[in-house]
């Protein structure tokens, strides 16, 4: 494993039902940037792969995505953790394109960018979506309780999904991936 993929909202940052409009309302989600930073010290690169249809849908731009995601930067940094990059797809759901989740084109591109092989690649999610796309682009599938995640496991995972890796936050998640504890 070189390489570690990761949602944005609802595993990184509290999921608004109203969308991350600003850097104002980013939020993170307890212990999330000490677990990315968990990872860098490991030696393993992390990207975060994120929907980001308020794009599409007029709501803000890829000026003020930018922003948001500098401040997502400044509060992994506050923990000592980075990205080594941010894969976004901004279409709206009734546009999708092969970049918007459950495709796999996110996931593919990161893979692309930094040589890593989709069996040695996870993916943590919190939605369905998430892990429908890290299937189809071959991704081991983690999925969090935060966000949607309780919810996305509660309704039950399609069994063509699974195996799926089920933790309480992205901190459970990155133990069992760096073998800290079962799985």
């Amino acid at each position: 494993m070189r390489l570690v993929l990761i949602d944005r909202d609802g595993v990184l940052n509290v999921d608004r039902p109203d969308y991350v409009k600003n850097p104002g309302e980013l939020v993170m989600l307890p212990g999330s940037a000490v677990a990315v930073a968990r990872l860098n010290a490991a030696g393993l690169l992390v990207a975060v792969c994120t929907n980001q249809s308020p794009i599409g849908r007029g709501i803000f731009d890829e000026a003020m995505l930018s922003r948001i995601h500098d401040r997502l930067r400044d509060e992994l940094a506050r923990e000592g953790a980075r990205l080594d990059a941010i894969f976004h797809c901004p279409d709206a759901p009734g546009r999708p394109s092969a970049c918007r989740k459950p495709e796999p084109g996110m996931l593919k591109e990161a893979m692309r960018r930094f040589g890593a092989t989709a069996g040695d690649t996870p993916f943590v999610g919190d939605t369905l979506t998430d892990m429908q796309a890290a299937r189809a682009a071959g991704c081991p599938r983690h999925l969090v309780r935060t966000g949607h995640g309780a919810r996305t496991q509660a309704a039950g995972l399609p069994a063509d999904l699974l195996p799926v890796s089920v933790h309480e936050t992205l901190a459970d998640a990155v133990d069992v991936l760096l073998g800290k504890a079962a799985p």
